[in-house]
């Protein structure tokens, strides 16, 4: 297929970013200079050559400039880099475009969101992308917009769903040729989830596919009754993708309602899961379901990260993701065959995962009147925290919650625009909640290193061929790690919890390490 061309360039006084075409996308290895989508790279490898920064100097490590956006809320966006031009959102509906050297405003968006809009979800917003001169984010109110790279102006906006019904959106879209692929938050409030994909240049919707199926499609069955009208399936997380096989890896929330399964008995596809839809139609290749009939909202949207390795004497196409409910995965992401699952964290909930990838539950592992502990907790053992990899130690670097809650069941009422919950939960007072970051073998599942959080974490890591790990806590540490030791060999408090994670790249041969951190951005340099 002919791929439309985006032309012209960007430019800011006396920066000029080029077009960011979809072959630069595919070979943004070769551009460690830049961060041209959220994840890095498509695979989610988040892995940097870049060693000017190393684990003898990093100690050096100093702030270059700070960036205030002046936002409340979480602060969760991953700027992405383009030839010394930085674009990055914030909370409230903002975009902002500055001079990746010192932090100078280029310019700024505000979204004007209607007045009394009812918002499922907040007003976070986790990164844009890319394409030609074209800039896309997503709104709380569940619209997708584009907008010119150079200026920041609006050139269309598309309504994906309407927030009567309790839609919004929160992710970074993912741009796959002349597409913007994005998916909607809402999986607590009785939504029936989807991935869309839209037209880069008009704005146009091409495909949309469904993650709970209607009652006669595959699928449906796994339903009771009309449930799946109502039953969740958000896809707030940014997906993967393989250029060679032409598929999409998303990850599936939870089932509606949230915690409750009586009234939606059954494995609840796609739920709690992950699909492989065809690039061009959205078609479902294959999917694999993580938590099959979830009831401790265990959503499947952790990071699908795409690896190639060696698996048992063989090369395969794997994709590795280290799951909410305490579980590293891998599976083969040409079929979705299972390949392996092992505990990374505390659980109670399964006594093994059998050939097939499906747990075996243990007893007491659903809630109940009298309510049962639980491990991990609601939150999870993983979550949105994307991982990291570094193909020099082969390891899969990634942050841990250990926290455990105690659920009740409770049958809900369906309400539309309402929190469709049944259950409750609460945490275990009585029992401390910490955490890690973790070096894992992704072969094995085996442990390489820990280091201990004191408190369960929120930010993920980043990986650079300086041998370094980058990664931060809920104290508002920044810090980094010897990527074979795991020994921590600088850090810096920021002020705030660390919500999302870092980036590096390089501007005038310089590299910088960015983080946000409350509503600021810190932008990090040697002297």
């Amino acid at each position: 297929m002919r791929l439309p061309v985006f032309v012209g360039w960007v430019c800011a006084g006396v920066l000029c970013a080029q077009p960011v075409t979809f072959e630069r996308i595919v070979n943004s290895k070769a551009e460690p200079q830049n961060w041209l989508t959220y994840w890095g790279d498509y695979g989610a490898q988040r892995y940097r050559d870049l060693k000017q920064i190393d684990t003898s100097n990093v100690k050096n490590l100093r702030v270059e400039w700070i960036f205030q956006t002046g936002q409340s809320g979480a602060f969760e966006t991953v700027p992405l880099v383009v030839d010394g031009i930085m674009y990055f959102t914030a909370a409230n509906g903002f975009a902002y475009s500055v001079d990746a050297r010192s932090g100078r405003q280029l310019w700024q968006f505000k979204y004007p969101m209607p007045d009394g809009v009812k918002l499922c979800c907040g007003t976070v917003n986790r990164g844009l992308a890319i394409l030609g001169d074209l800039l896309f984010m997503v709104t709380p109110d569940a619209h997708v917009l584009a907008l010119e790279a150079r200026t920041g102006r609006l050139v269309w906006n598309r309504e994906m769903a309407s927030t009567d019904q309790s839609y919004g959106a929160t992710l970074a879209p993912l741009v796959v040729k002349d597409k913007v692929i994005v998916g909607v938050s809402g999986g607590e409030f009785g939504i029936r989830g989807f991935v869309d994909a839209y037209n880069a240049k008009s704005g146009e919707r091409a495909w949309r596919f469904y993650t709970v199926p209607a009652k006669g499609e595959p699928g449906g069955e796994t339903w009771l009754a009309d449930s799946w009208k109502r039953g969740g399936g958000a896809t707030w997380m940014t997906g993967t993708y393989d250029p060679k096989l032409n598929l999409l890896y998303w990850g599936v929330g939870n089932p509606g309602p949230d915690l409750f399964g009586e009234v939606r008995k059954g494995d609840n596809l796609y739920t709690a899961g992950l699909v492989a839809l065809d690039a061009d139609t959205g078609k479902l290749k294959w999917h694999f379901q993580f938590t099959p009939h979830d009831t401790h909202d265990w959503d499947g949207c952790e990071t699908p990260m795409v690896l190639d390795i060696k698996w048992k004497g063989r090369d395969r196409k794997v994709l590795a993701q280290a799951n909410r409910n305490a579980f590293f995965y891998l599976l083969d992401r040409e079929t979705g065959e299972f390949l392996m699952a092992k505990s990374f964290a505390r659980q109670n909930w399964a006594t093994e995962i059998d050939a097939k990838g499906r747990p075996v539950l243990s007893r007491n592992a659903d809630p109940s009147p009298e309510g049962n502990r639980v491990c991990p907790g609601l939150a999870g053992a993983a979550n949105w925290m994307p991982p990291s990899y570094n193909p020099e130690t082969g390891w899969f670097y990634f942050p841990v919650r250990e926290q455990c809650d105690v659920f009740f069941s409770a049958p809900p009422v369906y309400v539309e625009g309402k929190a469709y919950w049944g259950s409750m939960f609460r945490g275990q007072t009585e029992e401390k909640e910490w955490g890690l970051l973790k070096a894992l073998d992704p072969l094995t599942g085996e442990t390489k290193w820990d280091f201990r959080y004191y408190k369960a974490p929120w930010a993920g890591t980043m990986a650079t061929s300086g041998g370094l790990i980058f990664s931060g806590d809920e104290d508002g540490y920044f810090m980094a790690f010897d990527a074979k030791t795991g020994k921590n060999l600088w850090k810096i408090n920021t002020g705030n919890r660390l919500v999302t994670a870092p980036i590096t790249y390089t501007v005038g041969g310089r590299q910088y390490v960015t983080m946000p951190s409350g509503s600021a951005l810190l932008t990090f340099a040697l002297p």
